[in-house]
């Protein structure tokens, strides 16, 4: 599956579909600062890769979501948690 975002203006009729997250939250942005405007996004799906490490990560926010033997989270002690490392 490939990345689908489209962009749609709530206060205009601004409204396109990216094959990136990157190049819709560009335009986001852009249009959000060109105009004042309120601007919201839906994403229709992420390729395979982003979709598992979303997955692994428990985006959801709960812990028990979370894969912990995932090879895509870094399991080792944070060096920024420890101020003296």
């Amino acid at each position: 599956m490939s990345t689908t975002v489209r962009v749609r203006c709530t206060d205009c009729a601004y409204d396109e579909a990216f094959d990136s997250l990157r190049r819709a939250r560009t335009a986001l942005d852009d249009h959000e600062r060109a105009t004042g405007h309120a601007v919201d996004w839906q994403i229709g799906g992420l390729t395979a890769g982003v979709e598992r490490a979303g997955d692994d990560a428990g985006v959801c926010g709960r812990d028990e979501c979370a894969n912990a033997d995932s090879p895509l989270l870094d399991h080792g002690p944070s060096a920024a948690a420890d101020p003296d490392a």
